[in-house]
């Protein structure tokens, strides 16, 4: 299976625009266009709609994203996994972590290897470190990677969440779910709805995901986007997802500035920029957040502490349902 035009298609979408995919992958416009066109065909549906704005998955090719995205993910984990073993090295994508493990173990410390969503390490997970008696590292990457690298031994622990596309099964896994994580709506600091958000507490009015079914939106990654649409629904409107940002930093920027507002995780809250409020919804989604370790991983060493500590720190941050 060529899996070329699934690349191109899903970077088509996260970028939300040809001439910036053709840009980051090196071919010519005409060229990123003839790919999706291609894929379009052997699928049988149109993929994206191309507007004045750019270009934004149709429904069916939000859903095809979703599914093509752990599809290309597992297909460029077989080849790396195939190549360390033919080399004999599993952490060769990982040398300062394979050094540093070296280092800990001639001092007669082992060194704690953490990974972590961008989300989680924004604040959960080294709020989590703080003061741990153990030396450690902290890897960020996305879900199905951390647990690729927990499988194979790179990874002692990795904090992930069940956003869509969710977690796949797993027998090498164990997960310990240490609680949920409700999304917010984060709007300019002068939208009308940032001052529910700065109201007293007497005041009872709370908002809702219909309070913004006129909005126009902008949305970051697949999983992000699927959870807004799911839960947009189930609120009687379906969101206008118009803007396409490669990053949080660009989703942001495009809500401070007035042009739209955004889902984000209540995780990020501590991190966001100044200029953007973080609304809490009160039928907001919310994904479940994890640790997952090795299966037969023993009780022994700093492991144990930390899993405790992140639970306790996630009850406690700012972004999650028990803290309000």
């Amino acid at each position: 299976m060529d899996l070329t035009g699934w690349r191109t298609f899903l970077s088509v979408c996260r970028l939300g625009s040809l001439s910036a995919a053709a840009v980051e992958l090196g071919y010519t416009q005409s060229a990123i266009s003839r790919q999706v066109a291609a894929l379009e065909r052997e699928i049988g549906v149109v993929l994206v709609e191309r507007r004045p704005r750019g270009v934004v998955p149709t429904a069916a090719g939000e859903t095809f994203a979703q599914h093509a995205r752990v599809v290309v993910t597992a297909a460029d984990r077989a080849v790396r996994v195939a190549q360390e073993a033919a080399a004999g090295r599993r952490l060769l994508r990982h040398p300062d972590r394979a050094v540093r493990v070296a280092q800990e173990a001639a001092a007669g410390r082992r060194l704690l290897t953490v990974g972590a969503t961008p989300s989680a390490a924004a604040g959960l997970v080294p709020t989590a470190l703080r003061d741990l008696d153990a030396a450690w590292s902290l890897t960020v990457a996305l879900t199905p990677d951390l647990e690729e690298q927990v499988a194979t031994g790179a990874l002692d622990l990795a904090v992930v969440t069940d956003a869509p596309p969710g977690l796949a099964a797993d027998d090498r896994l164990v997960r310990d779910r240490l609680g949920d994580d409700a999304m917010r709506v984060v709007v300019a600091a002068d939208h009308p709805a940032a001052a529910l958000r700065r109201a007293p507490r007497r005041v009872p009015r709370r908002a809702r995901l219909a309070d913004f079914a006129d909005a126009t939106w902008v949305e970051d990654n697949d999983g992000s986007a699927a959870l807004l649409r799911s839960a947009a629904a189930k609120a009687g409107f379906a969101p206008r997802i118009d803007l396409a940002a490669a990053d949080l930093a660009g989703k942001t920027a495009l809500v401070a500035a007035g042009h739209a507002v955004a889902l984000v995780p209540g995780l990020l809250v501590p991190a966001l920029r100044r200029d953007v409020v973080a609304v809490p919804v009160a039928d907001a989604p919310t994904r479940g957040i994890y640790a997952t370790v090795a299966a037969g991983a023993g009780p022994d060493g700093p492991a144990p502490a930390l899993l405790e500590r992140l639970r306790t720190a996630l009850a406690a941050a700012p972004g999650t349902p028990s803290s309000g």
